[in-house]
């Protein structure tokens, strides 16, 4: 037999091909279930051991102690962004029998931390990871433990096959900004990005620039700072703007909590939105209606992906196939505050 591992985890699939047998086959010896020949049981067990296939669904059968449970990796609980994201993983864990454990992770993950998380049969059955904080050698000794893993708002390294879920980030900052620019006829438009290194941020800047170029727009750098996807950062930045004399038209928030602090700060030095500036953001939270005027933003529904989340790797734990990347849509949320009636 070949024993090459593959990069990815193995599924059942595998199993069965390595051992020469039929996926049934794989499915009665790990569960313990109808008559088996010897030899191949052998052959079986070997295919898994060469694999380091883990049968969490299985071994509900054969250990007794899978725990029904997901766990989540969260960097805080605070804010408008976390309740449906979180309410969307619990849904989909309910909906098919499961709970949910929620685990605070401020930082990178180190040899030692991976003992101090929710990560084998014991006690989570698979892992939701929603933490840009955690680099890429986190991620591989989150990945080493052998549990399955779903990323949110972030891609794998290319060394791992951790499926992920995005949103177009370029295509919906891109309509946004061109909205601004063909209906509004705004031409100095400033971006608030999210952290530093945020994949994310980064897209939605490649969005925001691809409209500015397609309209003959110049792209410029001092129009452009981090706000972290933070309501006091974006109104502080914006503050400084004023205090500077830097001229600008428009605002685009990297998410609805930044243009939320940008319009307090517009406000507060007696700029009218949006008829001084007008402000748009990313996310459409629930909030973002409410504000004064109400905040015309792209729509990236935060609840269905983590319900996509929860459902993906509760697919993963019964050993179905699942893609590497799925990619959710957005749609162009037309309010008063990017000057429309």
């Amino acid at each position: 037999m070949n024993t090459d591992q593959p990069t990815r985890r193995a599924t059942i699939s595998d199993v069965a091909r390595l051992a020469g047998v039929s996926i049934s086959t794989v499915s009665r010896v790990v569960n313990g279930t109808g008559p088996v020949a010897d030899e191949t049981v052998e052959h079986v067990r070997k295919a898994i051991d060469l694999l380091h296939y883990k049968p969490l669904a299985a071994a509900r059968s054969l250990a007794g102690r899978a725990s029904d449970t997901i766990g989540m990796l969260v960097p805080e609980l605070t804010g408008a962004f976390f309740t449906p994201l979180v309410r969307g993983v619990e849904m989909a864990a309910r909906d098919a029998g499961y709970d949910l454990l929620v685990h605070l992770v401020t930082g990178g993950v180190s040899n030692d931390d991976t003992a101090m998380l929710p990560l084998d049969e014991h006690n989570t059955d698979g892992l939701i990871v929603f933490n840009d904080r955690l680099d890429d050698q986190s991620l591989r000794r989150l990945a080493g433990n052998g549990v399955p893993l779903v990323l949110l708002y972030r891609t794998a390294p290319a060394d791992l096959a951790i499926p992920s879920i995005k949103f177009q980030n370029v295509e919906g900052a891109r309509e946004i900004v061109e909205h601004l620019i063909v209906h509004h006829a705004r031409r100095r438009i400033a971006y608030l990005a999210g952290p530093e290194g945020n994949e994310d941020s980064a897209q939605r800047l490649n969005g925001y620039r691809q409209a500015l170029e397609a309209h003959g727009l110049a792209w410029d750098p001092h129009l452009v700072e981090p706000a972290d996807y933070n309501n006091h950062m974006a109104r502080a930045v914006v503050e400084r703007w004023l205090l500077d004399g830097v001229q600008f038209d428009a605002i685009f928030a990297a998410d609805d909590e930044a243009a939320a602090g940008a319009m307090l700060a517009l406000r507060q030095a007696g700029c009218n939105v949006p008829d001084d500036v007008a402000v748009v953001g990313f996310d459409d939270l629930a909030f973002s209606h409410l504000l004064t005027p109400p905040l015309t933003t792209v729509g990236a529904s935060v609840e269905e992906s983590g319900i996509m989340a929860g459902r993906l790797l509760i697919a993963q734990i019964r050993d179905e196939e699942v893609p590497k990347l799925t990619v959710l849509p957005t749609k162009l949320v037309i309010r008063q505050s990017c000057g429309c009636p």
